[in-house]
């Protein structure tokens, strides 16, 4: 069995804190490493699929040419390479010289943190300390975009409702004609050694846990 590494991406999902104060681990935590037990053992991973996911994928791009437009940048490279420590795991969106950028696209405007002056999801500030940790970068911008949904997703949630016309009902998923600064919002992070420290801490409580699981099944 390989040892147990967190991805940046996974890092909230182990930084919950137990309800009970004999307990180490969250509940949350112990599903999330008997999930990633599984994958091990049977030699699967556990797929998840969704259209926030869908429409994230397809408008990376766009969202870091919008971005590189936006803030002033030359250009902005999608990032390819994978970094990993004794701990840790991921694969930031963009790396510059002096800081680390990883972008969020909104579903809708809705879901867009327009008024929002922190960041919205602690799991986020997480993953943000996992890739600063990797690269040994100090500065992070978590960066929400809002983009216009791609044709063939907004084709799915018409069969699903199609009480209005075609045209009328994608227009309520396209944002390009919307004033750009109501569809970028920036938050700056910067590294926490204490808050890395303790991922640390947590990754090694995780992996004694994993041993008590497999202990149980002689494995």
């Amino acid at each position: 069995m390989k040892e147990f590494k967190i991805r940046c991406s996974a890092i909230g999902k182990i930084m919950t804190n137990a309800r009970s104060k004999t307990e180490t681990l969250s509940k949350t935590t112990k599903t999330y490493l008997e999930e990633w037990s599984k994958e091990q053992i049977y030699n699967r991973k556990k797929e998840i699929f969704s259209k926030y996911i869908d429409k994230g994928n397809a408008v990376e791009v766009d969202s870091l040419n919008f971005i590189a437009k936006e803030l002033d940048y030359n250009s902005l490279v999608k990032n390819e390479e994978s970094f990993e420590n004794g701990f840790l795991t991921g694969t930031p969106d963009a790396i510059l010289d002096d800081h680390i950028i990883d972008v969020k696209n909104s579903w809708d405007c809705f879901s867009f943190p327009l008024y929002f002056n922190s960041v919205p999801n602690k799991d986020y500030y997480y993953q943000a300390q996992g890739y600063m940790a990797l690269t040994g970068i100090d500065r992070f911008k978590l960066i929400y975009t809002l983009m216009d949904t791609p044709e063939d997703l907004i084709q799915r949630e018409y069969f699903g409702d199609e009480s209005t016309d075609l045209v009328e009902f994608a227009s309520k998923y396209k944002y390009s004609n919307i004033e750009s600064k109501y569809r970028i919002k920036v938050f700056e992070i910067y590294r926490n050694e204490e808050d890395i420290n303790n991922i640390y801490n947590r990754v090694e409580e995780c992996r004694s846990y994993l041993k008590s699981l497999w202990v149980d099944l002689n494995f």
